[in-house]
């Protein structure tokens, strides 16, 4: 890499930023992706005199390459209005067009080849960075300018295929997702035509809060404490409690608990629990069905978790974090058929929601095998079998 460059390797500023929207973008590490693309979630800004400026401003056709933190990632700065300059953990390498195209550097450094090296060079260093020094002695395959091209133009029509074949089974996942409630308001919305009984939850139901826990008194033994992030992230950890709490707020393999505080669509709402023994945290209710109503728990979780989104929807949009008094949810009214019937409503909505499941599994697999195959191709383009 050395031998293509004109002029030496630059590290980049050491400055403290600001979120302030201000004249200079301040690009650090994690600006910017594995795929070398740009993020602007959580800019920063600085300002700089203008002899401080010119110094570190990036210029099209400049590469980024991390040296240390996410060592070896790589990014091309396209000609952007913005005034931008790059950190500290930031090495510039301004390359010589003359002989290397700066976008057939930048696709070499997201190939395999490429991280071997990264890989490799790593394994001899005491600490997990890269120094300009190092990155020069980089060998890159350099066919002529004209070849260059071909190569860069040939890439660029695969991955705008790739991209398509992204967009499409976006298309196919962004359906998926309403189909469960498309098949709720359908089943709900006739329950009137069916002479179904619409009942308050608070004549079905008592709802226990759970219990208020200090951080001082989370345990690395004992029962796990149920909180709301517990609700349906498996890989959530757990706090416990190694003391005796009231019978009330132990919970048990299908149990029904109502978070009352938490995000649509994720811990808001009515959930089954699953996990095994433990302690109910506060923001979260547990549901003790009255003897007189026969009350299938599924039909329920379905019914209230379709009830609260009509109301939150209503009420703000259902957009972030919600909150629901216990008052309005012992006021919230749901259909209750028969419970054979409440049987045949369950059975078909497991079905739909288990499409639903699939199609978004089958979203996420193919997003890994999509990239895996920009992979492959680059793999083959840069050891000349495409």
């Amino acid at each position: 890499m050395g031998e293509v460059l004109n002029r030496k390797p630059q590290y980049g500023l050491t400055a403290k930023a600001s979120k302030e929207t201000l004249n200079i973008r301040y690009l650090r590490i994690s600006d910017i992706t594995d795929q070398g693309n740009l993020k602007n979630n959580d800019p920063r800004f600085l300002d700089l005199n203008e002899q401080e400026f010119n110094k570190y401003r990036l210029y099209k056709g400049d590469i980024l390459i991390a040296r240390s933190g996410s060592v070896g990632r790589v990014c091309l700065h396209h000609d952007y209005k913005q005034k931008v300059v790059f950190a500290f953990y930031l090495i510039r390498f301004r390359l010589d067009t003359n002989q290397i195209i700066p976008k057939f550097f930048f696709y070499y450094g997201l190939s395999p080849l490429y991280k071997k090296y990264i890989e490799d060079t790593l394994r001899n260093v005491v600490q997990p960075n890269i120094n300009a020094t190092e990155y020069s002695n980089l060998q890159i395959p350099l066919p002529p300018l004209p070849k260059q091209k071909r190569i860069v133009a040939r890439i660029e029509a695969l991955f705008s295929k790739i991209d398509e074949i992204k967009r499409l089974r976006k298309e196919a996942n962004d359906l998926a997702k309403p189909l469960l409630q498309s098949a709720l308001h359908e089943v709900f919305s006739k329950a009137d035509e069916k002479g179904w009984r619409w009942v308050r939850l608070g004549e079905v139901v008592q709802l226990i809060n759970g219990k208020t826990f200090r951080p001082s008194e989370w345990s690395d033994t004992g029962l796990p404490i149920i909180r709301i992030q517990n609700l349906n992230d498996p890989n959530n950890p757990f706090n416990y409690c190694n003391f005796k709490v009231p019978r009330k707020y132990i919970i048990d393999n299908g149990d029904i608990l109502l978070s009352w505080s938490g995000t649509p669509g994720t811990s808001f709402g009515a959930h089954k629990w699953n996990r095994g023994k433990g302690v109910l945290n506060q923001h979260i209710f547990k549901v003790i069905f009255k003897k007189e109503w026969e009350v299938n728990k599924d039909y329920f979780v379905y019914s209230v978790n379709h009830k609260l989104n009509e109301l939150i929807q209503k009420a703000h949009g259902g957009v972030g974090l919600q909150h629901v008094t216990k008052k309005k949810i012992q006021e919230l009214q749901i259909p209750l058929p028969s419970l054979p019937e409440q049987k045949r409503i369950i059975a078909y909505l497991g079905t739909i929601q288990q499409k639903a499941q699939a199609l978004q599994k089958l979203q996420t697999e193919t997003e890994k095998e999509i990239e895996r195959l920009r992979e492959a191709i680059l793999h083959k383009v840069f050891r000349g079998e495409l």
